[in-house]
């Protein structure tokens, strides 16, 4: 690193430091005004911590909701007053207090009754909370809602949860991940625990990793991410585990068709802490086998969480995830992948009104392949080790302020291919590993900056170091792809040298400000604007040529030849309550452009190549849209209407590389564009015992490329294609359904039971997941085959708890 630019970055890191030294001590000032009431908000049933319920000095505009520890923070003039606790499906809670001094209230509330329970909906922060909170494109589900939602082989899934509402969406039937405002599956940060997931799927996205069991609270970012997250341009999908019941012994589960679950929780060190086990496993590989069928596939996960509090101030959690799938084709072919996380976290709370939480993260996505005919197994994996310590200070009722910094460094294996016997034509080939370090500091605040207006304001920092521990390859004029003007295409560029890197050497460095802020203007207590602006900087990037995730995708780090994505989101939403909050409708418009989103050139060889820079070629993508939420949230029968009509495009120039690019230079259709989306979701209570739940889904169909003309070589007929993505599949559309039956469960009774009878895609409809064209060998002539994942398909689950 030059002096000049060692010297820019110390100025930048120094004017933070200003910032937050000019914020922090401006608090001895504001707090001297006022008293200060803080603690935390439990279940009284189970001891956990409640995220985002609202604490409110009753005839004020003072308020807050708690953080994702159940802790919240008031700051108030001397005087008399009322305290109001509300949470969504949650006896509330009134306390009359006193404020002469600065206090504190633990609050348990518990939850209303079954009744109530079975008509939650999404929201569970309180209406007029969630108006004045200047959060943007923020969705939040509620685990007893996914739960009752009908789903594919009757398997609880939070992800196909999300994709019911607007702005989400998957790329096809039977696919892994999801996708955000046009975004693509890599460019979101999923967190476990705050640990990173790298594949969300099982069973290759029949399944999705997430034990509903297991999970307390999921908060999707879709824009307006907040200046403590970073990494990822499209958005962050935060899930949090259980704690465990602090308080008794329980036990939840279910048995299925295809897969069986049991989550155990209960209370350690004499209610001290706590602990969670919650373990997953499908059998459709048994089933097979008794079948006689060689073909096997396998999923299997495992949940682990405890804590202990040491003491009023402190408390120490353990979590972590383990997770694999295998697949098998006879014995020809099987591969298998995985993640694995633990989380080692320290909440600590200086005096009433600063919070921290310290965490030290482990996570490592690791995939293998192994071909017997070819002789040869396949292995490869991404780890990271994160460390993060993030602080909250409730400075006054006015203003709070969330700082902290992370450090993640990251070693990627792309792979190894290793013969499996003496005669294999394979020979033992790794390819080059590679290192990184990302690391940002950021500070953020909330600020009521008068009764209607509050704004949401912060900035971070980040940066991120390329290390060495490997050879890079140097082109003629700096060029790994070129084009071949003669034959049109875009090939390799020619190798003149490599530069070989120790493991104590800078590759590249990047670093980028990334501000964020969302205005929220209270009309009255039913209706609010809001407004809101992120820009965020991705490192990583996943270079793939197919439409969904699949395990041999490549993860790369920004470097020699890779800039870093860059992106910015503007977001404009009016919300509003209706008939005293039974009904609420939620409408936003968006604009999101990214810079350097890298795309693969035709003809691309993705696998197993150790110049992935020589297969793909730099561009931008840019997605916009309307997003449209409609929620009836009270009454026997509940449910939602969402509709997004949106459009997702991406161009990449040839630059450098000369020649006019993909597509001609022109605009393009990403693979997970889809003009109109609407979802109908939809639960009603006949009697205590029965209830129904229903979704209907109609998606424009995805982009594909399909030949429009062949031509013969040597007597080998050759299809030429359409421009990239020009075509689409039909449009997608399915009915489910679900039936559930609870049997005579006494309100006193430990041991509580329900059948759920579902039915996914009700009217059979055959969903094409592709359409292929090949030659009918007996006429001749050109045929379009159209394969789809699912028909009509029942489930039956049998779920307890005790």
């Amino acid at each position: 690193m030059t002096r000049k630019r060692k010297e820019k970055v110390r100025l930048r890191w120094l004017s933070m430091i200003t910032i937050l030294t000019l914020f922090l001590s401006s608090t001895f000032i504001i707090a001297q005004e006022s008293y200060t009431i803080s603690g935390k908000i439990t279940d009284i049933d189970n001891g956990e911590t409640l995220f985002g319920a609202s604490v409110f000095l009753e005839g004020t505009s003072i308020g807050v909701v708690t953080n994702e520890y159940g802790f919240y923070s008031i700051s108030a003039p001397k005087g008399e007053y009322r305290l109001l606790i509300t949470y969504m499906g949650y006896s509330d809670i009134k306390e009359e207090v006193n404020l002469n001094k600065n206090q504190q209230f633990n609050f348990e509330i518990s939850e209303v009754s079954t009744k109530l329970e079975e008509v939650e909906v999404i929201a569970e922060e309180s209406e007029i909370a969630v108006l004045r909170k200047p959060e943007m494109s923020v969705l939040k589900m509620n685990i007893e809602t996914v739960k009752q939602m009908p789903v594919v082989l009757g398997e609880v899934d939070i992800l196909k949860s999300l994709q019911m509402l607007p702005g989400v969406t998957n790329n096809g039937e039977g696919t892994g991940g999801f996708h955000v405002r046009g975004g693509a599956g890599d460019q979101n940060l999923v967190l476990l625990d705050e640990a990173i997931i790298y594949n969300t799927s099982h069973m290759f996205g029949f399944f999705s990793v997430f034990n509903a069991d297991a999970i307390k609270d999921v908060k999707l970012y879709k824009g307006g991410i907040p200046a403590r997250y970073g990494g990822r341009v499209s958005s962050v999908l935060d899930v949090r585990q259980k704690d465990g019941n602090s308080k008794r012994f329980a036990a939840t589960g279910g048995i299925g068709i295809i897969s069986s679950r049991l989550a155990l929780e209960g209370p350690l060190f004499k209610e001290k802490g706590s602990f969670l086990i919650a373990g997953r496993r499908s059998y459709a590989d048994l089933l097979l086998k008794a079948s006689g069928n060689d073909n096997s596939v396998s999923f299997y996960d495992l949940n682990l969480k405890t804590n202990y509090k040491i003491n009023t101030n402190n408390r120490l959690y353990l979590s972590g995830y383990f997770g694999r799938d295998a697949f098998k084709l006879g014995e020809n072919f099987s591969s298998s992948y995985g993640n694995s996380t633990a989380n080692l976290r320290w909440n600590h709370i200086f005096n009433d009104k600063l919070f921290s939480n310290l965490s030290a993260i482990y996570s490592k996505y690791d995939y293998d392949l192994g071909i017997t005919t070819a002789e040869f197994d396949w292995v490869s994996s991404i780890t990271n080790y994160n460390l993060k310590y993030d602080l909250k200070y409730y400075f006054s009722d006015k203003f709070k302020l969330d700082f902290g910094a992370s450090g993640i460094y990251y070693e990627f294996d792309p792979g190894k291919i290793s013969p499996t016997s003496e005669t294999s034509a394979v020979n033992l080939f790794t390819l080059d590993p590679k290192r990184a370090l990302e690391s940002g500091v950021y500070v953020n605040a909330e600020h009521k900056l008068t009764d209607k207006l509050t704004a949401q304001y912060g900035v971070r920092y980040s940066a991120f170091t390329r290390l060495g521990g490997q050879p890079m390859v140097e082109y003629e004029n700096d060029q790994p792809v070129v084009y071949n003007e003669e034959l049109g295409i875009y090939e390799r560029g020619t190798e003149i040298g490599e530069t070989v890197y120790d493991k104590g050497d800078v590759i590249k460095q990047f670093g980028n400000l990334e501000p964020r802020a969302s205005l929220a203007y209270t009309i009255n207590d039913n209706s609010s604007f809001k407004a809101g602006f992120s820009r965020v900087a991705q490192y990583i990037h996943l270079i793939s040529n197919t439409s969904s995730a699949t395990p041999l995708d490549v993860w790369a780090p920004s470097g020699q030849y890779i800039k870093p994505q860059l992106s910015n989101q503007y977001a404009l939403g009016y919300f509003r309550n209706f008939k005293n909050k039974a009904y609420s409708m939620e409408a936003e418009v968006y604009f999101k452009n990214t810079d350097n989103r890298i795309d693969y050139i035709d003809g691309s060889d993705l696998i197993g190549q150790n110049t992935i820079e020589t297969e793909i070629l730099n561009g931008e993508s840019r997605a916009y849209g309307l997003e449209l939420l409609f929620r009836k949230n009270e009454g026997d029968f509940t449910g939602w209407i969402s509709y997004t009509l949106s459009k997702s495009e991406q161009k990449s120039s040839g630059g450098n590389a000369g020649g006019l690019g993909i597509n001609d230079g022109e605009w393009y259709n990403t693979p997970y564009d889809r003009t109109h989306d609407i979802s109908i979701s939809g639960s009603y209570r006949l009697i205590d015992k029965w209830s129904f739940g229903s979704n209907l889904v109609f998606q424009t169909g995805r982009p594909v490329t399909y030949p429009n003309g062949q031509y013969e070589y040597e007597g080998i007929s050759v299809a030429s294609y359409a421009n990239r993505n020009s075509d689409r599949l039909p449009a997608y559309h399915r009915l489910d359904l679900s039936v559930n039956y609870k049997p005579n469960n006494k309100p006193e009774g430990k041991f509580k039971g329900e059948w759920v009878l579902g039915l996914y895609n009700a009217y059979n409809r055959k969903n094409a997941a592709s359409i292929s064209f090949g030659q009918n060998i007996e006429t001749g002539a050109n045929e379009a085959s159209r394969t789809a994942i699912f028909g009509i398909v029942p489930s039956l689950t049998y779920n307890f708890k005790f």
